[in-house]
């Protein structure tokens, strides 16, 4: 019996390449987008799967502690634009499909140090 091991190549590449589209991504965001609803997205994070077909593009709003249904709006309309772009921009067999995802760490990280601060104000007491 052969037990089929994972590639460990097929997993650098995936992030090799995910890597490189956060790049791109960030580059036409600040470059090349018009639309003001997403001017001020920050990409935080791609996952690419392992066939390298689809692309999950993490993001925050700067200056913002939620995302509204404008910027969410907004990206989707945008993705075919942003695909567009990635096949001009990368040599890749396929240019993956992209989806846009809305990153709440940064949501979690902040309401996790207002409870610090609110925890510590009471012990300074």
């Amino acid at each position: 019996m052969v037990i089929k091991m994972p590639s460990i190549t097929n997993f650098k590449r995936v992030n090799r390449v995910g890597d490189l589209i956060k790049t791109e991504i960030s580059d036409i965001l600040l470059k090349d987008v018009r639309d003001l609803r997403i001017r001020h997205v920050t990409i935080t994070d791609v996952k690419m799967t392992d066939d390298l077909r689809l692309a999950r593009i993490f993001f925050v709003p700067l200056g913002e502690v939620t995302c509204s249904d404008e910027i969410m709006e907004g990206l989707r309309n945008a993705s075919k634009f942003f695909r567009r772009e990635l096949g001009k921009r990368l040599r890749l067999r396929y240019v993956p499909g992209i989806t846009f995802i809305y990153d709440k760490s940064f949501e979690y990280g902040d309401r996790i140090d207002r409870l610090l601060a609110k925890i510590e104000g009471k012990e300074n007491r």
